[in-house]
């Protein structure tokens, strides 16, 4: 997915989501993720972008992923996105390190 960017902080972050921007994506289509989960929703809020939600995943994709692991649920979301298995599990790995990943589709 060429729409996938990993970053070191929400400056970064807040700079990709700008490119999407200017390639014609809307908020609504960026979708922010870092493995802490408080971060993640900061980020979110600051940035003024998309969380994934019921929507985006599905009603009984949302229920389940009350009862999995932080990593497990991000993989979940990101594959929700259009990412691949593989790749949502490298995002994820990334995320594990202190990484944030922004990624930009029409497809949710």
């Amino acid at each position: 997915m060429e729409n996938l960017k990993i970053v070191e902080n929400g400056v970064q972050a807040k700079r990709e989501i700008a490119h999407f921007m200017m390639e014609g994506f809307t908020k609504d289509e960026i979708y922010l993720f870092a493995h802490d989960e408080n971060r993640s929703e900061h980020l979110t809020d600051a940035l003024n972008i998309s969380a994934i939600g019921v929507g985006e995943q599905g009603f009984f994709e949302s229920i389940t992923n009350v009862f999995r692991s932080r990593g497990n649920e991000l993989r979940s979301k990101l594959e929700s996105l259009g990412l691949s298995a593989a790749a949502a599990e490298r995002c994820e790995e990334q995320m594990d390190h202190g990484k944030i990943v922004v990624v930009a589709t029409t497809l949710a």
